[in-house]
């Protein structure tokens, strides 16, 4: 199993780089509301971070053990 699937940028599906993407925008989101408003942090805010840790899971997931060509549909004739 190649674990470096998890980490290594190249190796990464859209799904985990969808993922932690999110999870720099929302804890970038996340520090300016809590200083500069806030008061105006969204209610059930920290759902985000569960969502985007969920989809990276799911897509770590596939990554490791889906097949290589699937996921690809380009089909070259």
């Amino acid at each position: 199993m190649d674990l470096s699937k998890l980490y290594r940028p190249s190796a990464l599906n859209s799904y985990q780089f969808i993922a932690i993407t999110g999870l720099i925008m929302s804890i970038g989101a996340h520090l300016i509301l809590h200083f500069f408003a806030p008061q105006q942090m969204p209610e059930g805010f920290n759902w985000l971070y569960l969502c985007w840790t969920g989809v990276y899971i799911i897509g770590s997931l596939i990554n490791l053990f889906g097949k290589p060509d699937e996921g690809h549909h380009h089909h070259h004739h």
